[in-house]
């Protein structure tokens, strides 16, 4: 297995991370937020963004996919759901990475039926070249090539998610 040079360093990174919370928090002045996190990939994104958002928030966790390695299998399988009642609060989702766009479009409709007063989303990565299902990308924070990434929460069987940047990452034969 081949990890590139950085697609995007860790201060690219933190920077966008930085806007994106002053912009979510602009835009929920005066309002209660539930921030959930998207696990597993979004974990260190999350930690990073809700630190710097500046308005009260609640967090709460979701841990979904429908991946094997690097292919989707078209199928979402929810493993852990929320343990707060969204109905009528502020919801933002927040996911590592806008890929097909099927985990983010389920996810979304699922919490959709619990009556939330708003769903917003933030993806720090948008590989829109690959989207199936059209998801609305409230919060975005950087536009990607159709390559596989790893770093920063994101992996490839579960390993190089503690990489502070993020990279290309390629099979070796």
């Amino acid at each position: 297995m081949v990890i590139g040079k950085p697609l995007l360093t860790v201060e690219q990174i933190q920077k966008r991370v930085r806007e994106l919370a002053d912009k979510i928090t602009k835009d929920y002045n005066g309002k209660e937020l539930i921030a959930v996190c998207i696990l597993n990939g979004a974990f260190m994104f999350f930690a990073d963004l809700v630190r710097h958002i500046r308005v009260p928030l609640k967090v709460d966790f979701v841990s979904c996919s429908s991946y094997v390695k690097t292919d989707t299998t078209g199928e979402v399988k929810v493993h852990q759901d929320l343990r707060e009642d969204i109905k009528d609060k502020h919801v933002l989702l927040v996911e590592d990475i806008a890929d097909t766009g099927v985990t983010l479009n389920f996810l979304r409709e699922h919490l959709m039926q619990r009556g939330p007063a708003s769903i917003k989303i933030c993806a720090l990565l948008d590989k829109k070249e690959r989207r199936i299902a059209e998801i609305p990308l409230d919060y975005a924070g950087f536009s990607i090539p159709n390559k596989y990434v790893v770093g920063y929460g994101l992996d490839y069987s579960n390993r190089f998610r503690n990489l502070p940047y993020i990279a290309i990452f390629k099979k070796s034969t």
